[in-house]
């Protein structure tokens, strides 16, 4: 091993010996460029033995011949680094500064500052009305968009966080116990390792349904408020003023999420908010024409591409009388 370093150091030498002697030429300098990248170890005895000779101060021998520089070279490498002295003007000859000048542009890279890490972006997606739209983030983690929804997803060493900022997903998580998964809306915060789980965010309120594995939901300031551990199986509702927790069948917390299939669910809903579920899948809108419809409860499954069937069954089944108006459908009280 030791030997081996001798031979590059030597023909890291030889190379920057050359590069100033000059009667360097492009095909030295693409040469030069090949034996760089030809090994890392190349290019740290090039650099070090650059380094060195300019510390040492012995420029002014650049005048002898190329054996001479060569062995000058390697001796300014294993020369202890002098004290670095009060500033005072150097007086290097200008044309041995033009030469390495003119050797370090031809290697190209050697004078290039360091790339500095990048500070990590967030990135956004969305989908439109009427589209699930299916993600997958950079650290493995896969994402289910409801339709009319945006996240921002910013991924780091250290942390995982998204934002909803409207709408629905789903979210299994790519298992990575030091950086936890989270996803913030509404002042709050659910916070996963390795698990499933979706959340809604409502005008004033963000839903979690966990379908496997566990959830820290919790107070996204930090500040000691409400928190609740969920798992497989659980519902959370949370709201300005605590977080409502409900255990479910994990059939049941799944069918939650079947709008991934093409199904909405109800369970003792305002129609208001069914209407507004259905409006987020479809561009011919349902409208309220009248409040007193908006209390009624509805509960069912039913398909978000049929809102014609769905406002069929409305009228079968309730005091309601539909209207067709506009490419709009106004729901009044019969």
């Amino acid at each position: 091993m030791a030997a081996n370093s001798a031979t590059i150091e030597a023909t890291a030498a030889d190379w920057l010996a050359r590069c100033d002697g000059g009667h360097w030429s492009a095909q030295d300098a693409a040469a030069l460029q090949d034996w760089l990248d030809a090994d890392t170890a190349h290019r740290v005895a090039f650099l070090r033995l650059q380094a060195a000779w300019q510390e040492s101060a012995r420029l002014q021998a650049l005048g002898a011949g190329r054996g001479a520089r060569r062995e000058q070279m390697l001796q300014a490498l294993m020369a202890p680094p002098l004290r670095r002295a009060p500033h005072r003007p150097r007086r290097w000859p200008w044309a041995v500064a033009a030469a390495l000048a003119g050797c370090t542009l031809a290697a190209g890279w050697l004078w290039r500052p360091a790339p500095q890490p990048q500070p990590v972006t967030g990135h956004a997606y969305q989908s439109g009305i009427g589209q699930v739209r299916q993600l997958v983030l950079a650290d493995g983690s896969r994402v289910t968009l409801a339709a009319a929804s945006r996240i921002e997803v910013q991924l780091t060493p250290r942390a995982r966080r998204v934002h909803l900022l409207e709408g629905e997903a789903i979210f299994a998580v790519a298992r990575d116990p030091a950086r936890p998964f989270a996803v913030i809306a509404h002042g709050y915060r659910a916070v996963a390792v390795g698990t499933r789980f979706s959340v809604r965010r409502d005008p004033g309120s963000v839903r979690v349904v966990v379908t496997e594995g566990r959830v820290r939901l919790e107070d996204a300031a930090g500040t000691g408020g409400a928190s609740a551990l969920l798992p497989a199986g659980s519902l959370a509702l949370a709201r300005a003023d605590g977080v409502l927790v409900r255990r479910l069948a994990l059939e049941d917390a799944q069918h939650l999420l079947d709008w991934q299939q093409g199904w909405l669910v109800f369970r003792d809903t305002p129609l208001s908010e069914v209407v507004a579920e259905f409006n987020r899948y479809n561009t011919r809108r349902l409208v309220l024409a009248d409040e007193r419809v908006g209390a009624l409860r509805i509960g069912g499954s039913f398909r978000w591409d049929n809102e014609a069937g769905f406002v069929r069954l409305l009228e079968a089944g309730f005091p309601i009388r539909a209207e067709s108006v506009d490419g709009q459908i106004l729901l009044h009280a019969r």
